[in-house]
């Protein structure tokens, strides 16, 4: 199975994306700032989920911070449903934009 790395300022969230993709046979590492993503967690992970409204460096800047260190792909989950945040998410490396609340059954799918 795959090693996703799971990054949401919202622990409980992270706690539920652990469990859930666990149980699917996944490892899952969570962090909840964008500051505790490192380049050998970019290189071990691969997917990302990541969120965008994060205090200190936001989701965005993380994408662009990663993308050059890793090729897995990096799907945003998030509440910004603006067009102009989607398309700036997908714009800078995202492969994928899942808005929040979402069924767990979708982002398996995805």
């Amino acid at each position: 199975m795959a090693n996703i790395l799971a990054v949401d300022d919202d622990r409980d969230l992270c706690t539920l994306l652990k469990t859930a993709l666990e149980r699917d046979g996944h490892t899952v590492e969570t962090r909840c700032t964008g500051a505790d993503v490192t380049s050998s967690l970019c290189r071990w992970a691969d997917c990302i989920l990541l969120d965008i409204m994060m205090p200190g460096e936001d989701g965005f800047a993380v994408c662009r911070r990663i993308r050059a260190q890793t090729e897995a792909p990096i799907l945003f989950l998030t509440a910004r449903t603006d067009e102009p945040s989607v398309l700036t998410g997908l714009g800078i490396g995202a492969d994928d934009y899942l808005v929040k609340p979402f069924r767990l059954a979708e982002l398996r799918a995805r």
